[in-house]
């Protein structure tokens, strides 16, 4: 994306290896978007990257009609890891068992290592993980002792792990996985089976960590106006912590997204640097959308009713989208995904 060389399919990496930047996938003969017959992660096979996939379940997920006139909640807490990173890391993970490697590795803030490590496990693929040492020590718990990962902290937030991993892969040869193009593929699903539900809705509420769920939803959006399943774009809102809004500061100044300390309790959306940040901007002023910021007491509140309300337990990034609602001034049919439940 930065030096504009192509590649074909059989290029078995997720960077540039002229200039290291990220990818983008894009499809040669792309088919128009249609609605499937069944909701489900699989029924979107045909909008994926070629590969003879292996049918792990994700996704599928369900959407509650909330109390509140018009809000309307889309649950990733049930995928297999309990997170929306359950949908890219069946992508990165089938492409990596294609091209041969017989090791994986991420930077992770969490979710994105359990959810990789575990479906690492199931390929019989080995998983090495980078991870601040500031993060989440029952998530660090289940990636290292549930699924066998080899877990490293390092002295530093998630962009100083992206470096790690980054390093680890080209010197040892294992396949890069975390925030690229392939984890974005899978993750457009959120928003195909949103749509397939609701069919119309005014607003996207979509909390941002490395901004990958954020641009998959942006160009899944695009994809089914140019394809007329859709016959208007809803506005897409992005939520940052206000400890940790890298983005947000970039849409507002109208400058490239560049490197902020974090200070969120919110671990699932603490990020400084987010991967797919720029592309993000870019989308959504060519869509109309919006980045917010919520605070970490907001989001605590949320997660407290979310848990009395409906019984769902989700971490305070997985609420920042419903903590943003609540600033809203426009009304309208209103999507908060909740991503993530690893409390």
């Amino acid at each position: 994306m930065r030096c504009r060389e192509k590649y074909d399919g059989s290029f078995a990496s997720q960077i540039c290896g002229k200039c290291d930047s990220l990818l983008n996938v894009i499809y040669d003969e792309k088919h128009r978007f249609s609605y499937p017959k069944e909701n489900l992660f699989w029924s979107y096979e045909k909008f994926f990257p070629e590969c003879d996939y292996k049918h792990f379940k994700a996704g599928g997920t369900n959407i509650i009609i909330a109390d509140e006139d018009g809000l309307y909640l889309k649950v990733e807490t049930t995928n297999p890891t309990r997170s929306f990173k359950d949908r890219g890391s069946l992508i990165e993970i089938n492409k990596a068992a294609e091209y041969g490697y017989r090791e994986v590795v991420c930077a992770s803030t969490g979710n994105m290592a359990y959810s990789i490590a575990h479906f690492s496990k199931k390929f019989g693929i080995k998983a090495k993980v980078f991870i601040s040492k500031n993060a989440n020590k029952d998530k660090e718990m289940l990636i290292r002792g549930t699924h066998d990962a080899d877990l490293t902290e390092v002295n530093g937030d998630f962009t100083d792990a992206q470096s790690a991993a980054i390093k680890y892969s080209k010197e040892k040869g294992a396949f890069l996985t975390g925030d690229y193009c392939y984890r974005k593929e899978g993750q457009k699903t959120v928003i195909y089976e949103s749509m397939y539900d609701l069919r119309s809705v005014d607003n996207i509420i979509l909390p941002v960590g490395n901004s990958t769920l954020l641009a998959g939803a942006l160009e899944a959006i695009k994809y089914m106006k140019q394809s007329n399943a859709i016959k208007s774009v809803p506005k897409i809102i992005g939520v940052e912590a206000e400890g940790a809004k890298p983005l947000f500061e970039a849409f507002k100044s109208g400058r490239p997204v560049s490197r902020e300390k974090v200070n969120t309790k919110a671990d699932a959306i603490a990020v400084g640097f987010p991967t797919f940040g720029d592309e993000s901007i870019r989308l959504l002023k060519e869509l109309g959308g919006e980045v917010v910021t919520v605070t970490d007491k907001e989001m605590e509140n949320e997660q407290e009713k979310l848990r009395k309300m409906y019984g769902i337990e989700a971490e305070l990034g997985g609420v920042a989208s419903i903590a943003a609602y609540r600033r809203l001034s426009n009304e309208g049919k209103t999507l908060a995904v909740i991503t993530g439940g690893n409390v």
